[in-house]
């Protein structure tokens, strides 16, 4: 005789396993869209991503359909809940709205991106799909060896603020890799979201490389909508403070902490880097512009001697590429060390596939073995 507990559990796997690479899949395919998104670009991207999103809906379907033993509820939820959230966003991308609404489509995109990967992330060991998600190609070949310390509770992501109250602005999200025992001081990186965005968003922009190059990773929110540009800033000692935090709390190499930040984020971190009297050692420039409040008499000001990295797309449609291109030349000309890198087919958007060599330009010994990161 059958069992039909065991035969719910068959098809309760089946379906999960099913599910499992197609959200992967909405999940890449999505972030490669944001990162092409230029004025002429949304209808041919939304129609790409359509077949998609028919695709994770009808997976997604048939895991809630599955019978499945009580013992699997929880799992369901969660990667039912990474799926929905998965197709939330491809619905806000592909969603036809008049032109003046696509930015908070866009913007709605982004965010269940990241919420469906927040969702995900424990269940990294469920599929090699999902662990994956999570790991760099060259990490990828003993996903295990990236949760040796995996039961210790100071890794893993963690943040400040209510606990009821993820989203509380002024706080910080910090991810300490499963790998690390704490023996050893590593590098940190923080990173900067871009305007109206979120340290518990922007974490994932990063968390693949920290955890597959074993760095620290610390994504602080800004206080307003975006980060103290104008007037009194009242964003720069809560940074500092949660810098001073990790290094605390947990083995920093103080010598190799990089700033870097997307567009507002970059324009921030930059004003801040120049401003001196940091732990940074290096900051990392994404689609933003120098802050006029750094340029006096005509000069740049505290940028000698400075190590500063820039990325922008010539296809960036808020801070066209001619900013980054006089920013380098004029930090260069106040005496900075300036790498310039230019993309020829990015607007305003996160190239994901340059964090392996910003890494490797800030610390060569932050490199992977195999290539290609990505």
């Amino acid at each position: 005789m059958t069992d039909p507990d065991s035969s719910n559990a068959d098809a309760f796997r089946d379906a999960a396993r099913a599910l499992a690479p197609v959200t992967v899949e909405a999940i890449e395919a999505l972030g490669g869209a944001f990162r092409h998104l230029d004025r002429g670009s949304m209808w041919e991207l939304q129609s790409q991503l359509r077949p998609l999103q028919a695709r994770l809906e009808a997976a997604l379907e048939d895991l809630r359909e599955a019978p499945l033993p009580d013992r699997f509820i929880p799992i369901r939820d969660q990667l039912g809940g990474g799926a929905e959230a998965a197709l939330e966003a491809l619905g806000a991308f592909t969603r036809p709205v008049p032109r003046e609404e696509r930015s908070g489509n866009v913007l709605a995109g982004m965010r269940g991106l990241a919420h469906a990967q927040e969702r995900l992330y424990p269940l990294r060991s469920l599929h090699p799909s999902l662990g994956g998600l999570f790991a760099e190609r060259a990490a990828r070949e003993d996903l295990a060896a990236l949760d040796t310390y995996s039961s210790d509770p100071g890794t893993g992501i963690q943040r400040s603020g209510p606990d009821d109250d993820p989203d509380a602005r002024g706080e910080f999200h910090l991810y300490v890799p499963e790998s690390l025992d704490g023996s050893e001081a590593r590098p940190l990186v923080v990173a900067l979201h871009g305007g109206m965005g979120h340290g518990r968003d922007f974490l994932w922009t990063w968390l693949r490389e920290a955890r597959s190059r074993r760095f620290l990773l610390l994504a602080p929110t800004s206080v307003g909508p975006t980060w103290a540009l104008m007037g009194p800033d009242a964003d720069r000692q809560r940074l500092l403070r949660s810098v001073e935090f990790v290094r605390d709390q947990c083995n920093v190499d103080g010598d190799r902490i990089l700033l870097t930040g997307l567009s507002d984020g970059a324009t921030y971190g930059l004003s801040t880097f120049l401003a001196g009297d940091t732990p940074f050692a290096a900051m990392a420039a994404i689609a933003g512009v120098l802050h006029p409040k750094n340029v006096e008499s005509g000069a740049i000001v505290g940028a000698e001697g400075k190590r500063i990295s820039i990325t922008h797309g010539t296809k960036d449609w808020m801070f066209p590429v001619q900013l980054a291109q006089a920013a380098q030349q004029a930090l260069r000309e106040a005496g900075a060390d300036v790498r310039y890198h230019e993309i020829a087919d990015l607007a305003h958007a996160y190239p994901r596939e340059e964090n392996a060599a910003i890494l490797e330009w800030f610390d060569p010994s932050l490199g992977l073995r195999g290539g290609d990161g990505s």
